[in-house]
């Protein structure tokens, strides 16, 4: 887990991180859930567990003292888990966020502001090797990674399967999420703060802002425009493609690419149907489908541009 900066506004908000574990706990170091006056964002597993941060967490954020919790589960909370978690509590705002690098290394409430020789040699590895260091308490201190989106995913249309993926894939930190249509009015009131929308009348000619790497999943209104991306798409360098169909609506594109002047090869890497056809065609069993594949894809790409921003 990572540091998720995208979560941190300008508005002060309260960070309960699962600093570290003992035991048979809901989960891992790093996890963590941002808390507001208007709600909550993130988990950090467990029924009571959360009840009762959610409740330290408004405190922390009403009086400015951040804190650091052990809490067992079995005794204290009769949770079945049976473990123990410790939780720091934090107040984050952009501004205090924008004071770090990529590795955000801080005291715990109450210790000393000098980091000890540990922590210098975390940060020292981290940036001579380029590897950021796992989630940990560290002699008093918290570090972190920070995570940065760097899987560039384009949505082309904002239909039912459109918003239903957008909906999946925009609360994963690691992906950098672009949701392209014709008109303002296709999509919904509410687009979550992660996810940029993009508006042309004619949507393709979007695709020359999409990046080498960019993962492209196409499911327009319109048949005539989805054959139209994909044609823009495969012209360019780009990740992947997925096209929202048939067997048939493949045969009949693969016909009309290839008329288009492109050749077998590149018509190949285009994926038709998409996500798990197992799962039924729903627009939220193809949400997942898609989504189950973004995560399994192996990105090496990607991780080197995590590790390139230390």
């Amino acid at each position: 887990m990572s540091f998720d900066a995208t979560q941190i506004g300008p508005d002060p908000v309260a960070r309960v991180v699962v600093a570290s574990t003992q035991g048979s706990v809901p989960r891992e170091v790093g996890a963590a859930m941002m808390v507001s006056d208007q709600g909550v964002t993130g988990t950090i597993g467990g029924g009571a567990l959360e009840f009762e941060a959610i409740d330290r967490a408004r405190g922390v954020l009403s009086t400015g003292r951040e804190r650091l919790d052990r809490v067992p589960l079995g005794p204290g909370l009769g949770q079945c888990c049976g473990g123990a978690v410790t939780l720091l509590t934090e107040v984050w705002t952009s501004d205090r966020l924008a004071t770090f690098g990529d590795v955000i290394a801080r005291p715990l409430p109450g210790q000393s502001r000098d980091a000890p020789l540990s922590v210098k040699r975390i940060l020292t590895e981290a940036r001579n090797s380029g590897q950021l260091p796992a989630p940990a308490m560290v002699d008093g201190w918290m570090i972190e990674p920070v995570s940065h989106p760097h899987r560039e995913i384009w949505v082309w249309g904002a239909g039912h399967v459109g918003r239903a993926l957008v909906d999946v894939l925009a609360p994963l930190p690691m992906l950098k999420v672009n949701w392209a249509d014709k008109d303002h009015a296709r999509f919904p009131e509410a687009v979550p703060d992660a996810v940029k929308t993009l508006i042309a009348e004619n949507p393709a000619d979007l695709v020359s802002l999409a990046g080498p790497l960019a993962e492209h999943f196409v499911l327009t209104y319109s048949h005539a425009l989805d054959l139209e991306i994909c044609h823009r798409v495969l012209k360019q360098p780009f990740g992947t493609l997925g096209l929202i169909g048939s067997a048939t609506k493949r045969a009949r594109f693969r016909s009309r690419l290839a008329a288009l002047g492109l050749t077998a090869t590149q018509i190949d890497r285009m994926e038709c149907p998409i996500g798990d056809p197992a799962l039924g065609k729903h627009p939220q069993a193809i949400a997942l489908g898609v989504a189950s594949r973004i995560l399994r894809r192996s990105d090496q790409a990607s991780k080197s541009a995590d590790i390139a921003q230390i």
